[in-house]
């Protein structure tokens, strides 16, 4: 079996996941990956140094090996900070209104990408796999063929793919995107951002796509496809039953005194619709007096990107919105809103998705959204819990029996709660039954598997010179 080599911007070792929080896709599902394939998982630490020179940090744990290199602090306000966060980010969520131009950030982004290329191009063999992931690497294997490397190379899009009308936004849009011609697989979340991609290729590049999900423009030819992530439901069923999981479940269900508990879990994102879901919670207050107070909704949304100032924003605009709807409805001994901005581990969450009789998740946009699959994994089968979920998230073409709610309309949020409270027990067993064997089946080993086998059956096209747009 060919070795794995992993490429992301960030590493996560696996001794640090089980303390980490809520963590997304991409850390838990590369774990699972390494620790079955051998092979190298490469990136960045994280951590800054004065001057690049290269020097990798090489570690093994957990059947993990990992290569970490540090990067210079303008690397990272241009790179991650700017063109990955303040750029792509926005765009590719549909938030053109956000994102900002700067050409110092594509600069960056170019430069560390080939950093990436050059260091990690002597670590793989000729019969390695590579699996590069996400918006930060777009240009990766373009820089790894510029280098001589004719490996099967495969790229993995965490987060939608936006359409053609909004890409075409960003300068030098057909640049980036004929990188991703140099990569023998790409594999997007959803049909959905499969057909966007299809769609720029055709209109903008003027290339062919086969039925089969061949891709070709001029002599280069790509294979695309959906694969949709999911949870390591293995390790996060035994994540369920563990001592931990137990007194997190108790520790929730004797502070909710009685009361229902609706819980959101979502890094602090303006993506994720947090504002949205606080006003659509609101709505239900108001018209639902009678219900105020045998429920509460707990919003757990740990800081991310402090550095990029639209963050600051979002959460001074929900410190202040939370405590506007908890001042308006309050009652001396109940809060609506319990809104806490930590993160907690996996088998913490696990507990208290466990104890929550509903679940809001509601972004705005999302690749897939695994949160939503690990609260339907953590209910208890004989009285499981009520999922509410955007239509808009990855997870809802999979998830089709949860409560899909348009997130943008806080009549149809109310609504869905005041469904959920009065769905019997029979009603909510039908539904769990459906989204649990879509969650146990379609899991991360069968996402990893899927992908993987694309990659191995790939043919190596005749590669030529690379073109610029």
């Amino acid at each position: 079996m060919s070795r794995l080599i992993v490429i992301s911007n960030r590493v996560s070792a696996p001794k640090a996941q089980s303390a980490a929080g809520a963590q997304g896709g991409l850390s838990v599902a590369l774990s699972a990956a390494l620790k079955e394939y051998r092979g190298i998982w490469f990136g960045w630490s994280g951590e800054k140094t004065e001057e690049f020179t290269g020097h990798m940090d090489l570690h093994r744990e957990g059947g993990v090996t990992t290569a970490t290199i540090d990067l210079e602090e303008q690397d990272i306000d241009e790179y991650y900070n700017g063109y990955a966060n303040r750029t792509l980010w926005p765009l590719f969520h549909y938030r053109i209104d956000l994102a900002e131009y700067d050409r110092s950030f594509g600069s960056g982004y170019e430069r560390v990408n080939e950093r990436f290329a050059e260091t990690v191009a002597p670590l793989i063999e000729p019969d390695d796999l590579v699996w590069v992931h996400d918006y930060h690497l777009i240009p990766l294997g373009q820089q790894l063929r510029d280098r001589g490397l004719k490996n099967r190379i495969g790229f993995f899009l965490h987060i939608p793919w936006p359409p053609s009308r909004l890409l075409v936004s960003l300068p030098y849009h057909e640049r980036l995107v004929r990188t991703l011609l140099a990569y023998d697989v790409i594999g997007f979340q959803t049909e959905e951002w499969l057909e966007s991609f299809c769609h720029y290729v055709e209109r903008e590049l003027g290339g062919r796509v086969d039925k089969d999900g061949m891709i070709h423009v001029g002599d280069r030819s790509v294979y695309a496809a959906a694969y949709p992530i999911g949870v390591d439901y293995k390790e996060f069923g035994e994540a369920v039953e563990s001592a931990t999981a137990r007194e997190a479940f108790e520790r929730l269900r004797k502070s909710a005194a009685g009361r229902r508990t609706i819980i959101g879990v979502d890094r602090l994102d303006y993506s994720k619709g947090l504002e949205e879901r606080f006003l659509g919670y609101r709505r239900f207050l108001e018209k639902h007096g009678e219900s105020r107070d045998h429920l509460f909704l707990l919003q757990i949304a740990p800081p991310s990107r402090g550095e990029v100032a639209t963050y600051e924003v979002i959460r001074e605009h929900l410190d202040e919105l939370s405590g506007r709807i908890n001042g308006e409805f309050a009652s001396v001994d109940w809060v609506p809103i319990r809104y806490v901005n930590q993160s907690y581990g996996r088998a913490e969450l696990a507990g208290f998705y466990r104890a929550a009789e509903i679940a809001l998740i509601t972004p705005l946009r999302d690749g897939m959204n695994l949160v939503a699959k690990e609260y339907v994994a953590a209910q208890d089968p004989d009285d499981p819990g009520v999922l509410i979920l955007s239509r808009f998230a990855g997870a809802a073409l999979q998830l089709k029996d949860a409560l899909l709610v348009n997130p943008y309309s806080k009549d149809e949020i109310s609504d869905a709660i005041m469904k959920a409270i009065r769905m019997p027990k029979a009603e909510r067993i039908r539904r769990w039954t459906s989204m649990i064997e879509s969650v146990r089946t379609e899991d991360v080993v069968a996402w990893r598997h899927a992908f993987v086998s694309a990659l191995e059956n790939a043919r190596p096209p005749v590669r030529s010179e690379p073109e610029h747009a």
